[in-house]
């Protein structure tokens, strides 16, 4: 775990940030759902949770991160939902008036 945490953190460090990329396109292919902001923050976002992890020796940060990148692939994934959650409130409350 160790090494494959230091390998893909120096991958997403490096100039040429492609193959990580690509890698993680196929390894979670849901991420094709998200935005390539979104996208380029999940990745920032997994490398930083693995580096943390495999420093505690923990997996578990890495598992909330791909849990919570993957609910939000859902959302992106789902136009009804993604305007429920990006739409204003009609009177700020969320109440209809």
């Amino acid at each position: 775990m160790d090494f494959t945490t230091h390998l893909l953190a120096g991958l997403a460090r490096s100039e040429s940030v492609g193959p990580i990329r690509s890698l993680l396109r196929s390894a979670v292919p849901w991420v094709a759902f998200l935005p390539e902001a979104d996208f380029d923050a999940f990745v920032t976002e997994l490398v930083d949770a693995g580096r943390s992890a495999a420093a505690l020796g923990n997996l578990e940060p890495v598992a909330v991160c791909l849990t919570q990148w993957r609910h939000s692939a859902e959302v992106y994934a789902d136009p009804v939902l993604l305007g429920i959650l990006t739409s204003e409130p009609e009177d700020g409350l969320g109440l209809s008036v």
